[in-house]
């Protein structure tokens, strides 16, 4: 079994942290127990290219166990965590990925795990549907189906449709509500402030914290910002999504004018060039600023760099820019996520419910893969009820059912007053 890890003897750390992840995942467990038994993904060979932390192992022992032979890369150059990659290593998974990679790297790691000729894909931010369909199309034509997990994954993977050239179909597993509703929201929100601390232990209270962007993701981290004392400004192109978060509390305005006032900056919109050379120069002398976007280019990072005479590490995660001017600007994780950067990810918890939806997701594509449309595909509903209903079985909570005279009235429309 071929593998590249930064060092295998990490793997009786990640084995920890993964028992932890399982311990604290009881939708994943509930159906990793079921499907073990009935190996619905008997036969498929898997390509996945995700963040390699403790939750995404527990989903790989779940693809396993059900059947699935699967090879693996992580989906950022920073964000593999090596105790785990380790560990799925040792647990004899075809594993590319460590913490560091350069961007070479990161593209020979999912070259390898194409190598396995898959009849599925699972992606986080489309590089490893893009690379198939740019580099191996005869490879890609053989897929049965696949699945998307992020945001920025889903755009592109509907613009390759669009343009009619995405040659098979993607379930868009990160539309789902039990995924971008939980998983986005809350898991971001939690993990980005985890990170930020982190990497420069600042107080909160009181800072002026910018959120550019008030998607899942912004509103999320604006809401968990807010509740450690900080007072939020969100940017935003989107008039729509401006009004939410001026409804929601927050403090609206250009990022021109934020960049004037904010004492820590985070990006969370998947475009580019959101902070530039004049938003830099605007910057008050110690200001921080981070992504927690997929790609590190809403940060334009050559931008920070001409302005900048010096550069040196401040501390992980934490670098510290003397622009021309003398101020410091202190840039972290290199400006890719810096919740998985310099911090864990998102807690177990709500991840549980995203590969429920990832796993799940992947029987459909068994199942009804050489019948759908070539295009980008929701979760059903029914799908997302069914977790939810898992979800709160597991946490002891019960709900009310409509009778069926309330079903009756809910679908007469002669009812009146």
């Amino acid at each position: 079994m071929e593998y590249k890890v930064k060092d295998i003897k990490l793997a009786g750390s990640g084995r920890l942290k993964i028992e932890w992840s399982e311990s604290r995942m009881p939708v994943l467990m509930y159906l990793k127990e079921k499907y073990s038994k009935e190996k619905p993904l008997k036969g498929q060979r898997i390509a996945g290219c995700l963040h390699v932390t403790k939750e995404t192992a527990v989903l790989v022992k779940t693809l396993t166990l059900s059947g699935a032979e699967v090879s693996w890369s992580g989906c950022n150059p920073l964000s593999t965590q090596d105790d785990i990659a380790a560990a799925l290593a040792e647990n004899n998974i075809p594993i590319f990925a460590w913490h560091g990679m350069s961007v070479d790297e990161f593209y020979w790691a999912i070259d390898k795990t194409i190598e396995i000729n898959p009849t599925l894909t699972l992606d986080d931010g489309a590089d490893l549907i893009n690379t198939l369909h740019q580099k191996y199309p005869g490879r890609a034509k053989q897929v049965i189906a696949g699945t998307e997990e992020t945001t920025t994954g889903v755009h592109r993977l509907r613009a390759m449709a669009k343009a009619g050239a995405l040659l098979y179909p993607v379930i868009a597993v990160n539309d789902a509500e039990t995924k971008w509703d939980f998983d986005n929201v809350y898991g971001t929100g939690q993990s980005s402030i985890d990170g930020i601390l982190r990497s420069t232990s600042v107080l909160y209270a009181g800072k002026r914290f910018v959120v550019a962007g008030y998607g899942h993701c912004g509103k999320g981290t604006a809401m968990r910002a807010r509740g450690m004392g900080a007072h939020v400004i969100v940017t935003e192109v989107s008039p729509l999504q401006a009004l939410k978060a001026i409804l929601d509390g927050f403090e609206v305005m250009t990022m021109d004018e934020a960049a004037c006032i904010g004492d820590i900056f985070i990006t969370a919109t998947g475009m580019k060039d959101v902070i530039v050379k004049r938003h830099y120069k605007k910057m008050e002398d110690g200001a921080i600023v981070c992504n927690t976007g997929h790609y590190d280019c809403e940060l334009n990072l050559n931008d920070l760099k001409d302005l900048s005479v010096n550069i040196r590490e401040i501390r992980p995660n934490n670098e510290e820019y003397t622009l021309k001017n003398g101020k410091k600007v202190f840039l972290l994780a290199k400006g890719r996520l810096v919740n998985l950067v310099g911090a864990e990810g998102h807690p177990s918890e709500v991840m549980d419910m995203s590969f429920a939806n990832q796993f799940l997701s992947l029987i459909k594509c068994v199942k009804e893969g050489k019948n759908l449309e070539v295009k980008v595909h929701d979760v059903p509903l029914e799908q997302d009820q069914k977790l939810a209903n898992l979800k709160l079985k597991t946490m002891g909570i019960s709900i009310d059912t409509l009778t069926r005279e309330q079903e009756k009235y809910r679908d007469d429309y002669l009812a009146g007053t």
